[in-house]
Parts: structure tokens; C-alpha cells; sequence
């Protein structure tokens, strides 16, 4: 069952309990490697500008964690966990709440402030910089000053703007742009307008953030995002969400006349060239479906912190006996930096 990252703190305790039996409870060979030497690369640990923590605490967005969010707290965390880089990025709901102005400066407040984070701790962090989609003309200039003036690692953004996905054609232009830049796109799920209070009883973020996933794929697919613009280097979290469960259904729907041409090379050739990370998605039943659709050269370490901790993630993929210790090293540091070449000095 995937968690998302605005859980509540009772259901962050909780999951940090049953994190800490199974460490306790697990052989010895499956324990993380000594946190005297950090090596992991973590794609998926989240920052909290000042100007973030006062919109969601004003909304009462309930994510607690990322109110109380700083440097010296995830730095703790990587060091009990052997993590050498932590990639920042913001958390949903992103930066857009109804006014393009309002979502620029918030964008550019959140990059600066991951850029002096950065600046503070020398070869800790890095950065994917928030851009405030769905405003593409703000967006592309915080491409640019997020990629050439604060030299971020790759771009973040949320699976879905106020009903349009990533694919969707009102957001072209970014596409091209990102494509010609060769750049990494990190995505981050949303809650679905749509479906609110779907299950009473049931947070939302217990299944929609991993179908908003799910939904963000199918539209870069189906329309014809994947394969117009090859050159995107997209990382999807939560082990690509719902998607891996619906290759079936996918493939299916390749195969129709009217869809199969903006898919030409098959729905597997285009998941395969993704990325995916482990944010709440380290035991067999997420990874053994993704691992059923895409190598494990394209899982990224993900730890979601501060909704999981990186001793936790790394004890879990361990405990899923899933992967060689050479395939381990390469989720855990190689395969990222594959994307992000500064990162192998």
C-alpha cells in the first residue's frame, strides 16, 4: 500500500513503528551499510521554504512534517542513513493557487531558498527547482533562471494543474524547452481536484496520489509527449504510482488505431526509459510489479523524507530480496548518477 507524503503525523509514527520492528526483526544481512560512509543519492527529500510553510500552514494543509521541515533535521536524517546528496524538491500542492503572480514569486522564493541551502552545505544537496505550471510563461522563465543562473539539477513538478496533466498540449512549450535542455523532470503527485472524499473515513492521499501518478504517465504516453520529446529524463515517485499495474489496460489501448501512433514504439519502450524512485514503495508488492516493467537501472533511491527516513528505505529494499547487491548500489547511488553526472564527483 502506497502512503503519500502529506500523511498525517500519527500515521508518519505509525509507519515510523513498524519501520523500526522490521529493522529490529530483520537478519543481519539486511541492514544498511554503515552510515560512516554516505554514498546514497536521495531523489525524493523535500524542502520547506519560508514563504511554502506560511501558504500551507494559512491552507491548514495538515502536513505538519513539512511546517517543521529544516536543513539541520534532513541532514540528521542522511547522515543515520548513509546519504551522501539529498536532491530538494517541494512538496504538493506546489506553488499555484489560483494567481500566476502570486505562483511566480512563491517558485522563485523556494529555488533561491534551495540554492542557499545548497550554498551552506556544499555537496549535501542539490536541487529540483519548482516551476509554477500552469502558467507556461512563468514557467519557462524559472527554467531558465533555475537552470543556468542557480545551475539546479533538474525540474520539479506536480502530476496535474487544475485538471491538465503533464502531457497535455496547454503545456507544450515547456516540453520543447526542457527537451532541447536535455533535462531531468522530477514529478510529484497532487490530489486530484476530482476526487475528494472519495472513502469516507479513507485520506485521499492513500490512493490518489498514486493514481494522479498513474494519470500524469498515461497522459505523457497518449499524448504523445514520450515519444516527441525523447530527450526528457522524467522521474516518476512512488514506483510510478498505479502505472506499472496497468500495463495490461495500457497496452491495450496502444493498440487501438486512433492512439497507437502517438505511441509507435509500444507503451514499453517508453516506461522502460523512465525513471521511478522508492518513496513509500520498498516492499515486493510495488516493487515487484515495477520491476515486472522497467529494469532495475531505472529505480532511484526515494525516501520522501520528512514522511520516511533513509534508514527505513534503504532496510526495506534490502528486506524485499528483489535486487543484487550490484543492483542495490545502483538505486541507491549509480542510476542517479547516470541523469546527474555532477553528482560522481
Amino acid at each position: 500500500m502506497q502512503l503519500s507524503c502529506t500523511c498525517c503525523d500519527r500515521r508518519g509514527f505509525m509507519g515510523g513503528l513498524a519501520a523500526t520492528a522490521a529493522a529490529l526483526s530483520a537478519p543481519a544481512v539486511a541492514q544498511p551499510p554503515s552510515p560512516s560512509k554516505p554514498f546514497r543519492i536521495d531523489t525524493h527529500h523535500h524542502l520547506s521554504s519560508p514563504g511554502f510553510i506560511a501558504e500551507i500552514s494559512g491552507r491548514r494543509t495538515g502536513q505538519v512534517p513539512l511546517m517543521q521541515w529544516t536543513p539541520a533535521k534532513s541532514l540528521d536524517d542522511m547522515d543515520k542513513g548513509g546519504v551522501a546528496t539529498s536532491i530538494l524538491s517541494i512538496s504538493e500542492p506546489g506553488v499555484f493557487f489560483g494567481n500566476f503572480d502570486a505562483a511566480r514569486a512563491l517558485a522563485r522564493e523556494c529555488n533561491e531558498f534551495g540554492a542557499k541551502t545548497i550554498a551552506d552545505h556544499p555537496r549535501r544537496f542539490g536541487q529540483f527547482a519548482i516551476v509554477p505550471l500552469p502558467d507556461v510563461d512563468g514557467a519557462l522563465r524559472e527554467v531558465a533562471y533555475a537552470l543556468d543562473t542557480l545551475k539546479a539539477d533538474g525540474i520539479c513538478m506536480m502530476t496535474d494543474y487544475r485538471g491538465k496533466f503533464l502531457g497535455d498540449p496547454a503545456f507544450t512549450p515547456v516540453m520543447e524547452e526542457l527537451n532541447r535542455r536535455k533535462a531531468v523532470v522530477y514529478t510529484h503527485p497532487n490530489r486530484n481536484d476530482c476526487c475528494v472524499n472519495m472513502i469516507p473515513g479513507v485520506p485521499d492521499t492513500a490512493i490518489e496520489l498514486a493514481t494522479d501518478t498513474a494519470r500524469t504517465i498515461t497522459s505523457i504516453l497518449f499524448n504523445g509527449t514520450a515519444h516527441r520529446f525523447p530527450d526528457i529524463q522524467w522521474i516518476f515517485s512512488h514506483a510510478g504510482g498505479t502505472a506499472p499495474a496497468l500495463m495490461q489496460r495500457l497496452n491495450g489501448l496502444a493498440a487501438r488505431k486512433d492512439l497507437a501512433e502517438r505511441v509507435p514504439n509500444g507503451v514499453g519502450y517508453y516506461m522502460e526509459r523512465f525513471f521511478y524512485d522508492t518513496a513509500m514503495a520498498t516492499s515486493g508488492p510495488p516493487l515487484g510489479a515495477l520491476t515486472k516493467v522497467v529494469k532495475p537501472t531505472q529505480i532511484v533511491f526515494g525516501t520522501d523524507y520528512p514522511f520516511s527516513s533513509s534508514i527505513a528505505v534503504a532496510t526495506g529494499l534490502r528486506q524485499s530480496g528483489l535486487f543484487t547487491a550490484g543492483e542495490l548500489l545502483g538505486i541507491e547511488r549509480g542510476n542517479a548518477e547516470r541523469i546527474m553526472p555532477r553528482l560522481r564527483t
